[in-house]
């Protein structure tokens, strides 16, 4: 399992740190590096792309997995970095940046939005299997989440349109 992310416009990103001048980029080494949205490559890019508008990067790292204790032990090997930034860029899921928020005193601004709970089917590409709707009802569905499953996200079994159990809006889809 793993959350599933992408990167924001640049354009969003630019708006967002607007006032800051100094910019201190953090990535994830776990889900962001496997989506390609949070580890060392885009963690660079993001860096070359900052720099371009007269960002001062004032450091940058990959935490192993951002969501957890190992975020507190990055950041304080990072101290005399961050403290020379105005805010904290990122790139994780939504989790990692509300930890990583937890162990800093500077605005923290995330550089990607989390879209769901994935699983990876093969190489690159991932599944939703959670939308973390906060109504989990799979302990009635066999573990089968109809909100992520069914195109229409119907919770009380197959509509109008299957035929011979497979969707109706993706007729290679068997019916959640």
């Amino acid at each position: 399992m793993k959350s599933i992310t992408r990167q924001k416009s640049f354009d969003e990103i630019k708006q967002q740190l607007a006032g800051f001048n100094r910019v201190f980029i953090a990535g994830c080494g776990t889900c962001a590096t496997m989506t390609k949205t949070g580890g060392i490559e885009q963690v660079l890019e993001m860096k070359s792309q900052l720099q371009e508008i007269d960002k001062l990067v004032s450091g940058w790292t990959v935490i192993p997995i951002a969501c957890d204790e190992m975020s507190e032990v990055a950041m304080k090997e990072n101290e005399r970095a961050i403290q020379n930034s105005n805010c904290v860029l990122i790139m994780s899921c939504a989790l990692g940046v509300h930890r990583i928020s937890t162990y800093i005193d500077l605005p923290v601004i995330p550089a990607l939005d989390t879209l769901f709970i994935g699983v990876e089917d093969t190489p690159g590409y991932f599944r939703e299997v959670c939308a973390q709707c906060g109504q989990c009802i799979i302990g009635e569905t066999a573990g089968i989440c109809p909100i992520t499953a069914c195109h229409k996200g119907l919770v009380n079994g197959p509509c109008g349109g299957t035929n011979n159990g497979k969707c109706e809006v993706d007729k290679e889809k068997d019916c959640a």
